[in-house]
């Protein structure tokens, strides 16, 4: 046991990278070969309907699963520095594990019945994770993520309820069928794809979530938890086709990436931000699905992936070093004492903001000019064009707050970067989040897209990033000395501030009804009615029968002269 403490990250790194570069490997065969391959057990087969346990691997399943594996191993053996002074470190390791399998088993069923074995799984060990530390605010973040993934659930549950009218549950061989006959599944699979990558208005437990060690939320916002309603609809693609629930799609996804950029700018925790970035990120992947598109979705999937997981943990070297503050406020000129940390850093929010040649830039400029050019309405463009320039915006806020500005007052509890394991991990991310993206492109693109833009709307994605990094930058700096001029528009900032009220929805408004409810059904029910007939009415009753029972069974003979007269009564009406 001694032995697995010290080296379970030494062996989570070999076990899932070997794991990585074997589904690599079976994804490119299958890329190159255009085959898949499906495997079926039967488990019981029930009035006609077969229910299966499904898997399939095909460039799409494994490419993800190659991912997930690779960012993964990079983050346990990453977690075997910053959760090494933690006393439950070995059941830490173990249920990362698992929730990495539960993602696995998502990624490979193409089944409904087969895919809530991962979906179930991801939510358990998900709530489990997020309660890790065993607060009153880690219970409470729990408690939120796994009430509103459950929404999902039962959208699922649903779904498989209606689907049998078909014989099968399988979305891949099925989903033309749906399609045409069963908008209700299309809603359903919508609702739980929306919960589970948390879009409006099931957004607020996504930054709760943070309540998570860091390690977990580098996994959780990378590519295992968040992006399994994306990974869903895109496998239901073919249903969603030609329906009005890609319009509803499109406004709702996009309103979520301009809802998370404008709160990124008015937050100062350092997880939440990036949490927000991952919340609008998954609005971009959501809208680009909802318009047809479903390679760009899942190339932005995985470029996503590779620069967000470098970020947070480069977040989680910064809090480790300082003292676990996550106010950004309290750091400033952290490249001064960190400069591989900020660098790396740096670097992934220079992705996240899709400057030219990294990761992100590859995924995000083709899909901006893809939406451009489509047939989309006016609303929808502006949602574009304002979420792209607050996504810079609030890049270089936090560039800023790292790179420069005022020194902090909690930079001088750093302790260096002595951490070789998680440098390690950082290092080889930060490499992936370089080339990934030109990698990716070369393989899943081999012919471009053919992309015809006036000059104006092709030079708007770089005019977006430029005003935006100029207004993340010098706001901030302007900032320092003039912050009490925001109380001036104190509403606007607390309701940008906090997603549009939507965590108070989201928690307190929505239980206030239930409390009332059950405090007037306690009133009523439990001290009114229920009093009566219900428990105490009965003891009273049987208190009161039991007497009469026991004057019954009384030796006396005025009971027998009672019930003599009695019997003689009745047979004189029985014989007239």
């Amino acid at each position: 046991m001694l032995l697995w403490v010290i080296s379970s990250h030494l062996v989570s790194l070999v076990f899932l990278m070997v794991s990585s570069l074997i589904f690599m490997g079976v994804g490119l065969t299958s890329l190159g070969s255009s085959v898949s391959w499906v495997i079926e057990w039967e488990i019981i087969s029930l009035n006609s309907s077969s229910v299966v346990m499904s898997l399939i691997f095909d460039w799409v399943s494994c490419f993800f699963l190659s991912f997930v594996f690779f960012i993964s191993s990079l983050v346990m053996y990453y977690s075997g520095d910053y959760m090494s002074g933690d006393r439950s470190y070995t059941r830490f390791m173990y249920l990362v594990f698992a929730f990495v399998l539960s993602m696995g088993a998502l990624i490979i069923s193409p089944n409904l019945i087969s895919i809530l074995l991962g979906w179930d799984g991801l939510g358990l060990i998900s709530y489990v994770l997020v309660i890790y530390y065993q607060n009153e605010k880690s219970a409470n973040a729990g408690m939120l993520t796994v009430l509103s993934n459950r929404v999902g659930d039962v959208g699922i549950l649903l779904s498989i309820g209606l689907m049998s009218t078909l014989g099968g549950w399988s979305f891949i061989f099925y989903g033309e069928e749906v399609g045409e006959s069963l908008f209700l599944v299309k809603i359903m699979v919508c609702i739980a794809a929306m919960t589970k990558s948390a879009q409006i208005p099931f957004s607020a437990w996504l930054p709760a979530a943070m309540a998570a060690p860091t390690p977990v939320s580098a996994l959780v916002h990378s590519s295992t938890l968040v992006t399994a309603g994306v990974y869903l609809l895109i496998r239901f693609s073919e249903a969603l086709v030609g329906s009005g629930v890609q319009s509803f799609l499109l406004i709702v996804s996009c309103l979520t990436m301009f809802m998370a950029g404008l709160g990124a700018n008015f937050e100062f925790d350092l997880k939440k931000i990036i949490a927000l970035s991952t919340l609008s990120q998954l609005g971009v992947m959501m809208s680009v699905l909802a318009l047809g598109f479903l390679d760009l979705a899942f190339f932005h999937l995985l470029t996503h992936a590779l620069f967000k997981a470098l970020l947070f943990m480069c977040a989680g070297m910064v809090i480790h070093s300082v003292g676990e503050a996550q106010d950004i406020r309290s750091m400033g000129s952290l490249v001064v004492m960190m400069p591989f940390t900020v660098v790396s850093m740096s670097l992934a929010n220079l992705a996240l903001s899709g400057m030219p040649f990294l990761a992100g830039f590859y995924s995000k400029d083709l899909i901006l000019e893809v939406a451009f050019m489509s047939e989309i309405n006016m609303v929808s463009v502006l949602l574009y064009i304002f979420a792209t320039g607050l996504t810079v915006c609030y890049t270089f806020r936090l560039i800023y707050y790292s790179l420069s500005g005022v020194v902090g007052m909690r930079s001088v509890m750093l302790v260096g970067e002595e951490y070789k394991m998680m440098v390690g991990s950082v290092g080889v991310l930060s490499g992936a989040a370089v080339v990934g993206g030109a990698f990716l492109a070369w393989l899943l693109f081999p012919d471009p897209y053919m992309i015809c833009l006036s000059v104006v709307w092709k030079g708007l994605v770089f005019f977006l990033s430029l005003a935006g990094a100029s207004l993340g930058y010098i706001v901030n700096m302007v900032g320092v000395s003039h912050s009490l001029k925001s109380l001036g528009v104190y509403f606007f900032l607390v309701f940008s501030g906090t997603m549009w009220f939507m965590p108070l929805l989201s928690s307190f408004k929505v239980s206030l009804w239930g409390f009332k409810g059950a405090g007037y059904l306690f009133q009523v029910g439990d001290k009114g009615w229920l009093e009566h007939f219900g428990a105490q009415g009965s003891h009273a009753g049987l208190v009161r029968e039991s007497v009469v029972l026991q004057m019954s069974q009384n030796n006396m003979i005025m009971l027998y002269m009672k019930s003599l007269f009695f019997w003689l009564v009745i047979i004189f009406f029985i014989l007239v």
